[in-house]
C-alpha cells in the first residue's frame, strides 16, 4: 500500500506543476489586453505611452519565463499576486468567497449521492418492475438536461407555482443556518442533478453485475438476511465505481458553480471568475483555476487512496 501511495504522490505535484504552466502561458496568448481594458474605462482617449506605462507597471513587459518564475514563486507561499482589474491582493477577494463554493460543491455531492445509491440499489434489486422504470427515465432527463437549463426551469417553478425566490443576500453557514440552507439548497439541486442521474445509473449497473456473482449466491445459501447480504456483500463491491468516478463528479461541480453562482447570485469562486475573465484579469484568472485544479487533484488522490484499501487488487498489482 506504501507504494501504490507513493505512485500517486508522485503524480501529485507534476500534474499541478503542469496546470501552472498551461494556465500561465494560454492567458498571454488568448486574445485582449488588460491595459486596453483598464484604460478605455470611462476613458474616450489614450496615448501610446500611458499604455506602456501601464505594461510597465504591471510588469507585462518582462519576458514571459520571468514573469512565470515569479508568479509560481509567489503562489508556492500561498501569495498570487494582486488582481489586475480589482486592484486588491487575489487571495483577499478570493478568501471569502472559495469556502463558498466548496459548500455548495460538497452539498451538491451529499445530495447525488444520498438519494442516487438508494435508487441505483433499487433499480437493480427490482428489474423491469415500474421502480426500475421510473429510475431510468429520471436518470435519462437528468443527464440529457444541462445544469443552466435545470437552474433557469426551477427559479421559474418556484416563481410561478409559490410565488418565491431564494434570498439574494448570502449568510454563512455558522452566522446564520436557516438562511444559508435557503441561499443554497436550490444551487445544491440544480447542480447535483446530473451527478445524481449519472450516479444512479452507475450503481444500478454495478449492482446488476455484482447480484449475479457466485459469491453473493454462496452467502445466500449460508442462511443470511436478503439486507445483510445486499450491503454487506454487494454493495460494497457495488460502490467501486461509484468511488472511482467520484473524481470525475467532483470535478464537474465545480465546474458548475460557475454558470449556477451567476444564475443564483451566489458569492463564490464563479461570479468573480466571470468578471475576470471579461476584464481580461490574467492574475486572478490564473489563480482561480489553480486552485480549482488543486482541489481536483487532491480529491482524485484520495479517491485513489481509498480505492486502494477497498481493493486489495488495485495495490498489489
Amino acid at each position: 500500500m506504501r507504494q501504490y501511495a507513493l505512485k500517486r504522490l508522485g503524480l501529485f505535484f507534476p500534474t499541478i506543476l503542469l496546470v501552472t504552466v498551461i494556465v500561465f502561458v494560454v492567458m498571454r496568448l488568448i486574445p485582449g489586453d488588460i491595459c486596453l481594458a483598464i484604460l478605455s474605462d470611462g476613458e474616450a482617449s489614450f496615448t501610446q505611452e500611458e499604455l506602456t506605462d501601464c505594461r510597465v507597471e504591471l510588469d507585462l513587459d518582462r519576458p514571459l519565463a520571468m514573469q512565470y518564475f515569479d508568479w509560481i514563486g509567489g503562489a508556492v507561499q500561498g501569495d498570487f499576486g494582486d488582481s489586475l482589474w480589482f486592484k486588491a491582493p487575489v487571495m483577499e477577494e478570493l478568501g471569502e468567497r472559495i469556502p463558498v463554493t466548496v459548500e455548495l460543491t460538497i452539498l451538491s455531492m451529499l445530495i447525488a449521492v444520498v438519494f442516487a445509491v438508494p435508487l441505483g440499489i433499487i433499480s437493480a434489486l427490482k428489474p423491469e418492475s415500474w421502480v426500475d422504470y421510473a429510475a431510468r427515465v429520471f436518470t435519462l432527463v437528468g443527464i440529457s438536461m444541462p445544469v443552466f437549463l435545470v437552474a433557469i426551469l426551477m427559479i421559474l417553478f418556484l416563481v410561478h407555482f409559490f410565488n418565491w425566490l431564494p434570498p439574494l443576500g448570502y449568510k454563512t453557514l455558522w452566522e446564520d443556518p436557516g438562511a444559508n440552507l435557503q441561499q443554497m439548497i436550490f444551487p445544491a439541486m440544480a447542480l447535483a442533478l446530473y451527478e445524481m442521474a449519472f450516479v444512479a445509473r452507475v450503481t444500478r449497473s454495478a449492482m446488476m453485475e455484482i447480484i449475479r456473482e457466485d459469491y453473493m449466491r454462496t452467502a445466500r445459501a449460508k442462511g443470511l438476511s436478503e439486507s445483510v447480504v445486499v450491503f454487506r456483500h454487494g454493495l460494497k463491491n457495488a460502490l467501486l465505481p461509484v468511488l472511482t468516478t467520484s473524481g470525475w463528479i467532483f470535478a464537474r461541480l465545480f465546474g458548475g458553480t460557475v454558470i449556477i453562482e451567476t444564475i443564483f447570485l451566489v458569492p463564490g469562486m464563479g461570479r468573480i471568475l466571470i468578471e475576470a475573465i471579461f476584464q481580461r484579469d490574467y492574475t486572478m484568472i490564473q489563480a482561480e483555476i489553480v486552485i480549482i485544479a488543486l482541489f481536483i487533484v487532491t480529491i482524485n488522490l484520495v479517491v485513489d487512496l481509498l480505492y486502494g484499501l477497498l481493493d486489495p487488487r488495485i495495490r498489489y498489482a
